[in-house]
């Protein structure tokens, strides 16, 4: 149940334009906190534990809650001061309830209960891939009436159809088994790259000719289109990668690294877009908005660029400083929970680690 301290503020809050409110992220490795008025970004501060996990290969959840517990009070201190803001000045907090791993996601979620509990304040659990859509907000401003978000992550490929971003969210395909930016790093170490492997695979991209190897471009087939119009698999892909690296390498030849790279990115993002452009058609959607950590890469900025530029489409891609996990991004959906008049959650809400993005908030 709400308090009755609780409605009061969020009677209070529906009536503000431009509301003050906390994010909180911490479904990964990512340590965010951001203050956000409004559509208005007053600051961003992320704390990583990426390196702590290079040499493992890919995230290890403990030592992902570990940095989040000793990052945590630093990080809010941190952007309080940068933003000479007073935790009493706050409307409403916002954090990531999921999707995202159990324990970096508790420690995030305890985090800001403790804060709405000392502070009388508000609580929005929000959805963490939604949020990579709503943060484009803070840098390209309102959203369109209808608009096609596509979330593409190291743990995320999802297509979606907004017509409010706060209470609007239709799932029209994601991925059937790695994600994009997953399928970047299981190549890059195939390859010897290090991790993460998609910066570096996106550096030698550039270097490489993206026709030198015509690698599949899953579920685009004609058989494929009824059933998975909007959704994506990348595994096939990263299979026929490892395949033509050992054809080559028991023929004793060298690898083409940069073609191989660049083969390889284009065709994570001819699919990408190719399927994105189909579904604005089908769905008479004139813009599309690209978030998440892969939307940080070249190869499908510019495709997609061009396509959309093609089709008349609107592109809104926000700075790739926004595309990683960020505070930023959870705000600016709180800050769209409140305007809308959303009412907060309750205390007793829990963390979903497969969270549906069919739901907003929880």
């Amino acid at each position: 149940m709400i308090s009755d301290e609780f409605a009061r503020n969020h009677s209070r809050l529906s009536a503000v334009n431009e509301p003050l409110v906390l994010g909180i992220e911490s479904s990964c490795d990512e340590t965010g906190v951001a203050l956000v008025r409004g559509q208005e970004l007053l600051v961003d501060a992320v704390a990583s534990s990426v390196d702590e996990h290079a040499r493992f290969g890919g995230i290890i959840p403990e030592i992902a809650s570990r940095a989040h517990l000793e990052a945590m009070i630093p990080t809010l201190e941190r952007a309080l001061s940068t933003a000479d803001v007073d935790l009493g000045e706050v409307d409403a907090i916002a954090v990531t309830a999921g999707p995202g791993l159990i324990g970096p996601l508790t420690v995030g979620v305890s985090a800001a209960k403790a804060l709405s509990l000392a502070t009388g304040k508000p609580i929005y659990g929000v959805n963490h891939v939604i949020g990579h859509a709503a943060v484009d907000q803070l840098v390209h401003g309102d959203f369109p009436d209808e608009f096609l978000a596509l979330v593409v992550s190291g743990g995320h490929s999802s297509m979606l159809l907004v017509d409010d971003i706060a209470t609007g969210v239709r799932e029209l395909g994601s991925t059937l088994d790695d994600a994009a930016g997953e399928a970047f790093d299981k190549v890059g170490r195939l390859l010897g790259l290090p991790y993460p492997g998609g910066p570096h695979i996106d550096r030698l991209a550039r270097e490489g000719d993206p026709e030198a190897i015509r690698f599949p471009r899953g579920l685009t087939a004609a058989k494929d289109q009824a059933a998975h119009a909007y959704d994506f698999s990348f595994s096939g892909l990263k299979t026929a990668v490892a395949r033509w690296v050992e054809t080559q390498r028991a023929a004793g030849k060298e690898l083409p690294i940069e073609d191989i790279a660049a083969s390889f990115a284009a065709a994570v993002a001819d699919v990408l877009t190719a399927k994105t452009i189909a579904a604005c058609d089908r769905n008479g959607v004139d813009t599309v908005v690209i978030g998440g950590g892969f939307s940080a890469n070249s190869q499908l900025r510019e495709m997609a660029q061009q396509r959309c530029t093609e089709a008349g489409i609107t592109l809104r891609i926000p700075p790739i400083k926004y595309c990683t996990d960020n505070g930023a991004m959870i705000a600016a959906l709180g800050s769209s929970m409140v305007t809308a008049g959303v009412a907060p959650s309750a205390l007793d809400f829990g963390v979903d680690s497969s969270m549906p993005l069919s739901i907003t908030h929880v």
